[in-house]
């Protein structure tokens, strides 16, 4: 009988043995992590003062057509006029360069005064006279813009004033009366720079600018 226990007991104890040893290595498999689709090293890193901190503002690249020095006063036409637009302007500034000017060499006093303002106009306008006078014709040709840049710009209440400074190609000639040739030659262009000022009411409903003022650049 009492041998009947011990070996009873024997084969407990092995068996108590083989149940810890296979459930102590499952819980050993359950104490490891479970791989996801989350990797740890790839997980934001901590919030710390510094990436509270706002981010640096980016870098505004320069106006094209525009001097860093004028910046200010065409942000300012910008503000006040959101219809102003410093490419458009520009486009407009080279196609009212050439109108004005073929309209002052063939006399069309008429054009003058539609882009002109008051003494702007005068001074072609006596200009004009004063050829005509002398019986002479100017066969004027535009032949490139070469360069349009914004040299000043200012806000000063509602009138807005931009300078541009023009760098074109002018093949120039003077006939007299009977057609001939008194001065220039249509054949060799000259480089020539001019610094026009136009100006606009920014309330006006009106969208166009008028030459205010010119001067040799």
């Amino acid at each position: 009988m009492i041998v009947e226990i011990v070996i009873l007991a024997m084969i407990a104890a092995f068996l108590g043995m083989r149940l810890y040893s296979v459930l102590g290595r499952r819980a050993e498999h359950e104490e490891e992590s479970i791989p996801t689709r989350f990797d740890p090293t790839t997980n934001p890193p901590p919030v710390t003062q510094r990436s509270l901190q706002p981010a640096a503002p980016q870098h505004v690249p320069p106006m094209p057509g525009v001097l860093p020095a004028v910046e200010q006063g065409v942000r300012a036409i910008a503000a006040a006029d959101r219809r102003f637009d410093i490419t458009s302007f520009l486009e407009g500034a080279k196609g009212a360069y050439a109108m004005v000017l073929e309209a002052f060499w063939a006399g069309d006093r008429e054009t003058l005064r539609e882009l002109c303002d008051d003494d702007v106009y005068a001074s072609f306008d006596t200009a004009i006279a004063q050829r005509e006078a002398a019986g002479e014709l100017l066969d004027n040709r535009l032949v490139r813009i070469e360069e349009a840049v914004i040299d000043s710009a200012a806000l000063d209440g509602r009138m807005a004033r931009v300078s541009v400074r023009f760098v074109a190609d002018i093949a120039a000639v003077t006939r007299d009366r009977e057609g001939n040739v008194i001065a220039g030659s249509l054949v060799d262009a000259i480089e020539t720079r001019d610094v026009w000022t136009f100006m606009r009411d920014v309330k006006a409903n009106d969208p166009n600018w008028l030459l205010d003022e010119t001067d040799e650049g």
